[in-house]
């Protein structure tokens, strides 16, 4: 299916039953092809998690049931699925009967994995749970006050650089914005960097990170051009990737891309 036949950007009924096919998948293969990759060969591990805080079915007195949700999508998905069809479809279940809260967990796992192309998780929580919320990541030194020479608003590697020194650090900016590619409205993001390798100049990456400001690109995809452009231009040994953007219509999303394995996000951050 086309990127514009999506439901993002256009008026919208609010389903009143529940419905599977309100999803819509976009492929993922685009994107990596304009970043040099193919076959299905990527240079990372990672996933996309989306928090969705809106979630309510009907239990079978009728009563509504509220509680939030941990979706994990696995970054070697072939697709993904466009953002306002994922908020119509969890909007679809509202009006629905279902015995448990593991029983929406299960179908919403089903529905997004058939739909993605590959195994999705889902992790209800209840809205009585505390849910852990940091300004910035223990660790993470922030780089937002660095001096920048001549800031520009158009995205470029080339500014990146690094030295000669090989460090282990991690750095945040809460700086990275870019638009949606669909509807233009802006995306506001924490992002976070942990490396071992030559040190990265600090001053460059917030000029890199500052030309993001026009970018019209997906979240998941704007994770993966840094991601690519620091392995390319500043050639660490190990590298993590991740941006916290901000709750836009009940939903976060929240991509990590890395060398490693296991490198499972931070907790939630205030903006979120």
């Amino acid at each position: 299916m086309a990127l514009h036949d999506a439901p993002l950007g256009k008026a919208s009924e609010y389903p009143d039953h529940y419905d599977p096919a309100l999803l819509f998948p976009v492929a993922r293969d685009e994107n990596r092809r304009r970043l040099g990759l193919s076959d299905g060969r990527w240079p990372w591990f990672g996933e996309d998690l989306w928090q969705a805080w809106e979630v309510s079915w009907l239990r079978h007195s009728g009563v509504p049931a509220v509680a939030w949700a941990e979706i994990r999508f696995p970054a070697a998905s072939p697709s993904i699925v466009e953002s306002k069809s994922l908020k119509l479809y969890l909007n679809s279940f509202n009006q629905a009967v279902f015995s448990s809260m593991e029983q929406v967990a299960e179908t919403m796992a089903e529905d997004l994995s058939s739909a993605c192309g590959a195994a999705v998780q889902v992790e209800m929580k209840s809205v009585d749970a505390s849910a852990e919320a940091v300004g910035r990541p223990v660790g993470h030194e922030l780089i937002d006050d660095e001096p920048v020479t001549d800031p520009t608003y158009e995205y470029s590697s080339e500014v990146l650089a690094a030295g000669v020194e090989v460090v282990t650090e991690s750095l945040c900016s809460h700086l990275l914005k870019s638009n949606c590619p669909v509807t233009g409205q802006p995306d506001w993001a924490t992002l976070l960097v942990t490396y071992t390798g030559p040190r990265i100049d600090r001053g460059a990456l917030l000029k890199y990170v500052v030309g993001f400001r026009q970018k019209q690109d997906f979240h998941e995809h704007c994770v993966e051009t840094v991601f690519t452009d620091l392995m390319a231009r500043c050639q660490p040994e190990k590298l993590t990737v991740c941006a916290r953007y901000t709750r836009r219509g009940g939903l976060d999303i929240n991509p990590w891309r890395s060398t490693e394995p296991d490198c499972t996000p931070t907790p939630r951050l205030v903006r979120q």
